[in-house]
């Protein structure tokens, strides 16, 4: 389950108007979260708290042979109380759901940034957590300097690391169009430098003003309606370790469809490894609302090796046994005798008969009610011009005083997922995650078919609680 931490660090992200996909690092995140999540091992509890706008704290107690924990503390000096903290109101689509389509890569105006900014940014953001009884820290701050340059700083101490610990800074930035970050290590003295370059879909509007692009949903023209309306986006990256003189690099290309296509969501993604000799591809869809379907594959040349997994990803419902019910449920008559509504009255079974039937209705009272309070059939609407010649059916309309799905944050829809994916290797991971009144549950398991005499490996429950 995605720790709630982590779901703050991205309200941060989100509140400075940084974007996360938009890195060469979080170019597989989609395939990644269908096909490699974790599955829990033992009982895990987790309490956090939003303690003030600015400042949240999380105490994790765990047990797998031995009782383990951590204390964790997180600061920022922009207000994230927009960032729902209680564990009952969190959206779960927006903490568990896997697929997560890429958004829109927004149009800035440099002299609007200076104007507003003064050219510098102080947002900053500062994390850290100490695990028991190992004693090990890690430390996170992430400082922004303007809207296109980040500096983050991460580092971890442990006396089983060499030298005691190591140290990771990274300089990112991020112009939209492309994104080019910078790093080095202490850990073997790594040094490497990583970009990516979008092209296609929204990228043609970035040096337009948005109110001076005028589109039909999801591109710039009526022909884009027929195609995949998506991003492209290329990148690699390159490392050297100063201390044991070796080096690496990758090479990687996705196409991920926008949020403003109205077909299916989908993310295909390659990356190739030359000196290594290895090939991965990897496929995610949304296939619907309550499905996502994953699946990978890699190949070395050289060795002609390969490895594949699926993955899939179901939502459940909320109160869907409730609904087939309901459904289930005889249709009864609004008029009839009163033995078919609620049972013979104590005196018709006395006398051996049914009980009388319901009056029926005067009819001059019917002849008598004006007009204009009988329900009239709604009159069909004439689809709008714009729309016949686009060959679509015009937009919804929105009724302000109906409530909309949206006036309950969207989550009401769903109770919880189930996560299950399968390798080259009949190994199966399951997980299943939801809430249950203001808890958040994930219960998983890894199974290996191939020892069907003890085939679970591991079997855990997570709880978290936030207030």
């Amino acid at each position: 389950m995605r720790e709630f931490m982590d779901y703050i660090q991205s309200a941060f992200y989100a509140a400075t108007g940084w974007n996360r996909d938009n890195s060469y690092s979080s170019l597989n995140a989609t395939s990644d979260a269908l096909l490699n999540f974790p599955t829990p091992r033992g009982l895990r509890l987790t309490l956090s708290s939003l303690a003030t706008p600015q400042f949240a704290t999380s105490y994790q107690l765990g047990t797998i042979g031995i009782v383990d924990g951590s204390i964790s503390y997180l600061y920022s000096t922009v207000p994230l109380h927009n960032a729902i903290a209680q564990s009952e109101k969190i959206p779960l689509p927006d903490l568990l759901r896997s697929y997560r389509p890429l958004a829109e890569l927004p149009y800035r105006n440099r002299e609007t940034d200076v104007r507003e900014t003064g050219g510098l940014i102080k947002d900053v953001l500062a994390y850290g957590r100490l695990y028991l009884p190992a004693s090990m820290l890690e430390a996170l701050v992430v400082r922004r300097v303007s809207p296109a340059l980040q500096f983050q700083l991460s580092a971890v101490s442990n006396q089983t690391l060499r030298n005691g610990g190591t140290m990771l800074g990274m300089v990112q930035y991020d112009e939209g169009q492309y994104a080019v970050e910078g790093l080095a290590s202490s850990d073997g003295g790594l040094l490497g430098v990583r970009g990516l370059y979008n092209f296609g879909g929204d990228v043609g509007h970035l040096n337009t003003p948005a109110q001076l692009v005028t589109t039909n949903g999801n591109g710039s023209g009526n022909g884009e309606r027929e195609r995949i309306y998506g991003r492209f986006s290329t990148g690699a990256e390159l490392y050297y370790g100063t201390l044991n003189k070796s080096g690496g690099m990758s090479l990687g290309a996705r196409f991920a469809t926008l949020p403003t296509h109205n077909g299916t969501p989908l993310t295909a993604t390659m990356t190739i490894n030359p000196l290594m000799g290895n090939i991965s591809w990897s496929y995610a869809v949304m296939a619907g609302s309550y499905c996502s379907l994953a699946s990978k594959m890699d190949f070395n040349v050289y060795s002609y090796e390969s490895d594949w997994v699926v993955g899939m990803e179901l939502w459940r419902k909320k109160g869907a046994w409730s609904i087939n019910q309901e459904l289930e449920k005889p249709a009864i008559p609004e008029l009839g005798p009163a033995s078919t509504m609620e049972g013979r009255s104590f005196q018709a079974k006395m006398d051996w008969r049914l009980d009388d039937p319901l009056p029926i209705a005067d009819t001059t009272e019917i002849l008598a009610t004006p007009p204009e309070t009988i329900a009239q059939p709604e009159k069909k609407k004439e689809r709008s011009f714009q729309a016949k010649m686009e060959w679509r059916l015009d937009d919804p309309e929105v009724d302000p005083e109906t409530p909309s799905a949206n006036d309950n944050d969207g989550e009401d829809e769903y109770s919880g997922v189930l996560k299950a994916r399968l390798d080259q290797h009949l190994r199966v991971g399951l997980l299943w995650e939801g809430r249950v009144k203001s808890l958040l549950f994930s219960l998983g398991s890894s199974v290996d078919l191939r020892r069907l005499d003890s085939p679970f490996r591991t079997l855990g429950l997570e709880v978290q609680f936030s207030s």
